[in-house]
């Protein structure tokens, strides 16, 4: 059987694009998404507020970002 790179050492490995404007369509659906999972986290019967609060603030970066791409464009 041939060796086999796991797929999260791949991504590891794959750089990613740092040039040019981030999109801000992108950056909203992070926001939304990283909240959406805050709340269900929250919502769960034993609530894992660590994981929310993380959650929480990579939405509070997507959206920091989202407010640095909108000023770059405008």
């Amino acid at each position: 059987m041939a060796d086999r790179i796991p797929a999260r050492a791949l991504a590891a490995r794959t750089p990613s694009p740092t040039l040019g404007t981030p999109d801000p369509i992108q950056l909203h659906a992070a926001a939304h998404n990283a909240l959406g999972t805050a709340l269900h986290h929250l919502r769960q019967p034993h609530v894992d507020a660590a994981r929310a609060r993380r959650k929480v603030m990579q939405a509070l970066a997507a959206l920091r970002g989202l407010d640095t791409a909108l000023s770059l464009e405008g």
